[in-house]
């Protein structure tokens, strides 16, 4: 088996176990590709990717295009003469950029494809209850997630498993996935099967506003999905009414209670220093909240100087 020469494409934290199970391997990384910096924070400091940061440490040779279209920047890429081009968790790339390598561009992609095609798998995986999710190598071409599989893992989803600890997991699962990817085309041994239509796949869209806010007229269970599939970002939110004033809140951690009750869904009610909430087919117990401008708090931390009205619900 051969040594190849790899341009490695990534940004955040999810890319950087890939990339040092690469740096420890067999081949070459010449070349790792990554996100301008950006401005964040409230005082909008300029900060690197994950990927970058690491890549500096590493002493790898950077590369970071705002247009990935730029001649400028494909003539540079192409100087690197990459074999191949391993992608994990950036953007979709243009033509002229998966085509250039000679054994060509794959990506690591965080469900089993052809389920949960879109930008979070993981997300979505969780707030579906699904009981299994995994890891998918596939060539990729001109749309998004579709390419032909080369290989993938498997994992089981755990009851209490959130998107952060499930994130960790599937991380270190695809580590070792792309090694073996890269080994097996290098060795020629690649087999790549296109995937396969059916009207039961389930996508994962984009998380906006809109698809993460908390539906207090859903059953209890998939509440507590969506506050776990949504931990630790972009996290829930919903609207606390409590006394007549109006503010949003992020329910960081929450847990649900099946019980019987005839009380508004969404109404809130404070006992033993524990905030709990009517849903339907239960109560959701709140173990930590985020009011506007505050950090996150356990209820018993929150309780400490805020009270809730009697009439207090979240909407």
């Amino acid at each position: 088996m051969k040594s190849l020469r790899i341009a490695y494409m990534g940004t955040p934290r999810f890319a950087i176990e890939p990339l040092d199970a690469l740096i420890r391997s067999k081949h070459q990384v010449v070349v790792v590709v990554t996100a301008a910096d950006k401005k964040s924070g409230r005082g909008k400091k300029i900060h690197p990717s994950p990927v970058k940061t690491f890549s500096q440490d590493n002493k790898l040779p950077l590369l970071q295009p705002t247009n990935l279209k730029d001649p400028d920047f494909i003539n540079q890429l192409s100087e690197f003469q990459p074999d191949i081009i391993v992608v994990v968790a950036f953007r979709m790339l243009p033509k002229a950029v998966w085509k250039l390598p000679p054994l060509g561009t794959f990506n690591l992609h965080a469900s089993l494809l052809p389920q949960y095609r879109g930008a979070a798998p993981i997300h979505w995986a969780v707030i579906n209850g699904e009981k299994e999710t995994g890891v998918t190598t596939f060539f990729i071409d001109q749309h998004i997630d579709t390419g032909a599989v080369i290989a993938q893992k498997k994992i089981k989803i755990h009851q209490n498993e959130t998107t952060g600890s499930l994130s960790e997991k599937l991380e270190s699962l695809g580590s070792g996935l792309v090694v073996e990817t890269v080994d097996m085309i290098a060795s020629n041994q690649v087999k790549p099967q296109p995937q396969i239509y059916s009207k039961d796949l389930k996508f994962a869209p984009k998380l906006f506003k809109t698809n993460t806010r908390i539906d207090w007229a859903k059953y209890g269970k998939e509440i507590e999905r969506l506050v776990r599939g949504l931990y630790p970002s972009p996290t829930a939110w919903t609207q606390l009414i409590n006394d007549g004033d109006r503010q949003i809140c992020k329910i960081h951690e929450a847990v649900f209670e099946p019980h019987d009750h005839n009380k508004s869904n969404g109404s809130i009610f404070v006992k033993d220093k524990q905030i709990f909430v009517n849903v339907n087919g239960g109560i959701l117990k709140i173990h930590k909240i985020q009011l506007p401008n505050k950090k996150s708090l356990s209820s018993k931390e929150l309780l400490n100087g805020f009270s809730f009205a009697e009439k207090a619900c979240f909407v």
